[in-house]
């Protein structure tokens, strides 16, 4: 398992401990961590505050630039179509998910956003990685909401 999924995952944890659906997400560059988040939907109130746009933000600033170039995202979970948007306006070169989310989804699944023609940047995408440990993360926390 790649370091950087490892720390998604640990950001999914934390997610989880703060009753967040267990989303997580790092931003890299250079082969190092430059952001990391998980969920905050709720804590924040926010509908946008999901890990891969918090992520992103907080990347942005760091790098004072809008444009993530040269940079990747590790995810635990496929990103909605709002993330998978903000993923290709950030301009991220890779990213690389957990998960497949068969009703949210919009990578794989649903609208398959980088599909369309009308999507100006398309990232590399490597699905699959730490699935089963993404998927499990998330079939726990359901479990005990149930």
């Amino acid at each position: 398992m790649s370091q950087f999924m490892e720390k998604a995952l640990e950001q999914a944890r934390l997610a989880a401990d703060r009753g967040e659906v267990p989303v997580g997400a790092v931003v890299v560059k250079n082969g190092k961590i430059i952001a990391a988040a998980g969920n905050r939907t709720i804590e924040d109130k926010d509908p946008t505050g999901h890990a891969e746009i918090l992520a992103l933000r907080s990347a942005a600033q760091i790098l004072g630039n809008e444009r993530l170039l040269q940079c990747d995202l590790y995810v635990t979970l496929e990103p909605c179509t709002m993330c998978a948007g903000a993923i290709s306006f950030a301009r991220i070169r890779r990213l690389y998910f957990g998960a497949e989310d068969r009703k949210g989804g919009a990578i794989e699944n649903g609208v398959r956003f980088y599909s369309d023609p009308s999507c100006h940047h398309v990232p590399d995408v490597y699905a699959g990685m730490s699935e089963e440990e993404s998927s499990k993360i998330l079939k726990d926390f359901f479990k005990q909401r149930r």
